[in-house]
Order: structure tokens, then sequence, then C-alpha cells
């Protein structure tokens, strides 16, 4: 039985959902995972499925102790690593202290899988996890692997090159993602960075059609979902509701999700006068998101980097109409005009204007007299909402996803084992002649396009 460590900055997670889905895949066909986090969980019981068998935070004093001692008998394995981190790149030097702490904690994680017949790692976000997995995967002998989102490729890129060029293959979750890799690190073997796409559950159940929500008479309601963090940039959708609220544009603007920028928006959203306007829903659980969907007029993003959200694809699954910017991965689910809206990124009057032309089309009156092929705005609109659910159905469907997940994570992995296997074998095979005739010499030398959902709606704003 393969046996692979799985390890994630948190696991169980709440906005990580695709981690526990990618483990249950691997031991739906077989194989051993062991399952890990760097801190521990802030789930109260979660479930023995999703128990990590290896929590590093908080580490204990013994197993500090044996990182050391097996750092120094294996020095040779990890010092290209040091001195990398010491002396190499441009990072400055709290980044380079951050990485030793991390070298030592890659130590205990080494420590706590040994005996546990590990044959391969793999870690999600290439955070300072997937420093852990690189230090650990070099001390124990064995491969690794990683998945890459946005932040931790656009934003949080420490040692990325030296985590690209030591792992095995790396995953990524979506094409503007493998562009850009290729791209800032030529160094890189374009084979073997992967694109494979997340994705989420499209049921039968489908939203009420715009005909049926005309928002004549009533307020245009706006839903933001996503943690309270910088990068989420919650604040931009604070200041646009403050400019619709200024044309005098009856709204509501509800935030689902929590964080550490919680007390800025509040402070804000009281600046701005908005207190009766924008909500801050705090976390809400997954089984009541449907609820909120179903209110909701338009579904916005406004983050500054992303890889390409779940948030999204839930929404588009749901038929929600999406307001979101064309950056990173974004437009390969989010087709304009055809599945949802872009924006420019950071233009905050762009956004206000593609959230009024939308309004604009929502307000429209249905003419029942025009000729029967010329659709309302309105039903204009079902057919883009339709095309969205199209969309996620096809090309992001969480169950079609993760099967492709699994025969490309469990092609990569059996194929090195069994290359690793090989070669032991022909090393065997020569080891005996030199041990009955001396020495002899040995050398030894170091995804799919997104097809967009076809509508008969197209629109630009």
């Amino acid at each position: 039985m393969l046996t692979v460590a799985y390890l994630a900055n948190q696991f169980p997670s709440p906005v990580e959902p695709y981690v526990v889905s990618e483990i249950g895949e691997l031991r739906r066909r077989g194989v051993r995972v062991v399952a890990g986090s760097v801190r521990r969980t802030t789930e109260d019981d979660p479930s023995e499925a999703c128990a990590p068998e290896v929590i590093l935070q908080p580490l204990r004093f013994i197993v500090l102790l044996q990182a050391a001692w097996l750092c120094l008998r294996r020095r040779k394995r990890i010092s290209d690593l040091i001195w990398r981190v010491i002396f190499g790149g441009s990072e400055g030097p709290v980044q380079r202290v951050k990485a030793l702490l991390h070298t030592w904690m890659g130590a205990c994680y080494a420590v706590l899988l040994q005996g546990r017949g590990v044959e391969h790692i793999h870690v999600h976000h290439g955070y300072f996890g997937s420093w852990i997995a690189t230090v650990a995967a070099r001390l124990l002998d064995v491969r690794f692997s990683m998945t890459l989102h946005g932040s931790d490729l656009l934003l949080h890129a420490a040692y990325l090159d030296v985590k690209l060029k030591g792992c095995n293959f790396c995953l990524t979750v979506s094409d503007y993602n493998r562009r850009y890799i290729l791209a800032h690190y030529p160094g890189v073997e374009a084979e073997k960075v992967l694109v494979s796409r997340l994705g989420v559950v499209v049921s039968d159940r489908a939203g009420r059609s715009l005909a049926e929500r005309a928002i004549r008479g009533r307020d245009f309601t706006l839903l933001g979902v996503g943690r309270l963090h910088a990068v989420k940039d919650h604040a931009f959708l604070v200041r646009a509701c403050a400019q619709l609220h200024t044309r005098g544009v009856p709204f509501e603007c509800s935030i689902a999700g929590d964080g550490p920028e919680r007390q800025h928006l509040e402070s804000l959203i009281r600046r701005c006068g908005l207190e009766e306007r924008v909500t801050l829903l705090g976390h809400v659980p997954r089984e009541q998101m449907d609820s909120l969907y179903d209110r909701a007029d338009v579904v916005v993003l406004t983050s500054r980097s992303e890889g390409i959200p779940l948030v999204l694809m839930e929404a588009m699954a749901r038929e929600r109409i999406i307001l979101a910017p064309g950056i990173t991965g974004i437009p390969e689910l989010v087709i304009s005009g055809k599945t949802g809206f872009l924006y420019k990124a950071g233009s905050l009057g762009d956004f206000v204007a593609r959230l009024l032309f939308i309004r604009s089309l929502m307000q429209a009156p249905h003419h029942p007299e025009l000729h029967p092929y010329v659709l309302s705005a309105a039903r204009q609109l079902d057919w883009l909402r339709h095309a969205a659910r199209v969309q996620v159905r096809h090309n992001f469907n969480r169950k079609k996803n993760l099967e492709s997940f699994g025969d490309l994570f469990l092609e990569r992995v059996t194929s090195q084992t069994e290359s690793v296997l090989h070669e032991n074998s022909v090393l065997q095979q020569i080891q005996l002649p030199v041990q009955r005739h001396g020495s002899l010499p040995l050398r030894t030398d170091g995804i799919d396009a997104v097809a967009g959902a076809r509508s008969s709606a197209v629109f630009d704003g």
C-alpha cells in the first residue's frame, strides 16, 4: 500500500474544504494518507476521517532534541538549503531567521513521520509549510510535491525557487498560475508543473430566475463572501457602497466571513454612514449559505490576489450573477459577458459602473409585444446565469476534478516510486559483481483549456 504524508497549514479548516476532499479521494483509492497539520485545528471535534495524525505545533521538547540530532546526522542532505537560507537570494534578515526556524520544524516533521513508511510528502499551499515539507523530504530521503493557489505564488513566494526546483511535481489551480511559474522561474521543467482545478458540488437545485426576482420596488442586494483579510480588500467594497449611497441607489450589502480586518471595516462603515446598508455577518455556517445566495442579486469579489475562488464557483453553481476582478485565473471561470461580469482590478469607478449596469438590466421592463425572439434584459440575464451553472458543471465540478486529481497524483507518484525501485534493482545487480571482482565505474545523472459555456446572450457592459 502506498503511504503518503499530506501536510496543510491547518487541517481541517472550514475555509479549505478541498484539502479534506483530496485526502478523501486518495484514501478512496487505497492510499494510506498520514494527514498532518502545522497548527492545531480550530474545530472543536473534527470527525475521525478529518482528524490529523501529525500536529507540529506546539512542539514537544523531546521532538526538538531528536530533530536537532537528525539534522546533525544528515546535515549533508540539507546543507544546500541552509546555505540558501543564510547567504542566497534577496530575502531580508527576519525572513531568513524564520526560514531557519522552519528548517528545524521540517526536521521535527521528519521525526514525527519516521517509522510510518512514508514514501511521498505532499503539501498544500506554498507558504512556510512547503519549506517544512522540503526539509522533511530531504531528511527522510523521499520525494515531495506541492499545490499552489494564488497568494502563496503571487504575494508570498519566499524561497519558492528552491521549493519548485526540489519538488518532483507541482500542482496549481489555473492555467494562469502555470504560465506565471514558467515565466518567472525559467529553470523549472515545464512537464512537472501541472494544472489541477478545484471544484464544487453542483446540485440539481437552481436559483430563482431574475424575471421572477425583478428588483423594481426593492433594494439592490449585494453579497460578499470571504475572510476579512487585507488581501480580500472588503474595504474596496465598502467604498463602492458609499458611492452607491451618494447616488441615491437603494441597496443592501452583506459580507459573510470573519478575520483580522473586522475592526477596520466596522470603523470604515461608520465613517461612511453605512450602518443601515452594510452588514458584517461574521462566520456563516455552510448550511446557511444557500439562503444568502438566494437573496443576492449580485455576488461580488474584490480581492487583490486569488487563485480561482471557490466562492465564485459556489455562487455560479447556484446561478447567481457574478462581478469579480479580471485578475489571475478568474477569467478562466468568469467569462466576461457570458458567465458573469469582470471589472478592471483596482478601479472603483469601473466596479460601481458595472454594478449600475447590472442593476439597470434587472430593472428593465419586459415588453411581451416585442418580437418573440427578442428577449427582455432580465431573460438575457437568466441565460447568463444558466451559462454560469453549465460552466461550473462542466469545468469546475468537484467530483470530476477530484477524480482527475487522483489520476494525476497517483500517476506521478507511482511512476516515480517504480523508477526508484527499478534503479535500486539495477544497483543491486551491479553491486554483486563489484563485490566479486573489485570496483566498477558507476555513473549516475542526475491541463485542459477552459471551454466557455454556450449562451445566447453576450454582454460587455
